[in-house]
């Protein structure tokens, strides 16, 4: 059984949403489980992770909810606020949603590069393991130095980078991102998710070849079971089809060892997230 440890749900709001611009058309509208499980079973999935994409915890329990009623979503991954007085208390509510498995902040956006070494929000980081709750990094090249900051100050936390720290396909310029993941690398409970690699090449005119170095590069510094597929469906729509993302990495790893593709593909995962 394949496991998409990285996909979204939500119903369009242009406000709540406005992230997604009239450049990004093709995904302005709801996305809902009745839309993805066509497509797992047709690409041999058997289950998935839903991710936050809105920073509420009105998200999180609208993921938790779809979670209930279709049990394909085998976990959540959804936002509360790091930064609260009250963070110990609202992990205490949390952890009694036995689908709900980590929690992730849009890092990306924040206009301060240092967010995530400010105290509050790692004194929420610094709370999260006494529940098993897991933290999806997301963020761009120039935030890897900080981020590996922040996990060496957590070495029983268990962290994954979404979407391998969106290296600059469209460029190719990947000299700052190969640094600053190997140096995040070395910790050995940081992992890597194998996603959203479409949504950073050029839409039109990505080739498969595209993605080569940095594949060869985070295989080489992770290591197989430090790695895990996600469809990042359904941005990755805007590049590829569900389908289309799969066989990048189906083709780059059938080089590898059947038990190693488990791994990747969904014991990784299933571990990582206890599914």
């Amino acid at each position: 059984m394949k496991i998409d440890s990285h996909q979204h749900f939500w119903k369009f709001d242009p406000i709540k949403d406005a992230w997604i611009t009239d450049e990004m058309k093709v995904i302005k509208r709801d996305f809902l489980p009745a839309d993805l499980e066509p497509i797992l079973f047709e690409n041999q999935f058997g289950g998935c992770v839903a991710v936050q994409a809105d920073q509420s915890e009105e998200e999180t329990l609208f993921l938790l909810d779809l979670a209930k009623e279709n049990h394909f979503i085998k976990g959540v991954v959804g936002w509360i606020e790091l930064c609260s007085d009250n963070i110990a208390e609202r992990l205490q509510y949390c952890a009694k949603f036995e689908k709900l498995k980590g929690f992730r902040h849009i890092i990306q956006a924040e206009a301060d590069l240092d967010f995530m070494l400010q105290p509050k929000f790692q004194n929420g980081i610094s709370q999260l393991a006494k529940y098993n709750f897991t933290y999806d990094i997301l963020i761009f090249p120039k935030h890897l130095e900080n981020a590996a900051k922040l996990v060496a100050n957590f070495p029983k936390q268990k962290f994954v980078i979404d979407h391998l720290a969106k290296p600059d396909f469209k460029n190719k310029e990947f000299i700052d991102w190969e640094n600053g993941i190997r140096a995040i690398a070395k910790f050995p409970n940081v992992m890597c998710k194998v996603s959203g690699l479409v949504t950073e090449a050029d839409w039109n005119n990505w080739t498969k070849t595209d993605f080569t170095h940095c594949l060869d590069v985070i295989t080489e510094v992770f290591g197989i079971d430090r790695l895990m597929f996600g469809s990042d469906w359904p941005v990755s729509l805007l590049a590829a089809s569900y389908a289309e993302s799969c066989e990048i990495v189906e083709d780059y790893f059938s080089k590898f060892s059947k038990i190693d593709q488990d791994k990747f593909w969904s014991k990784n995962a299933i571990n990582f997230y206890h599914l």
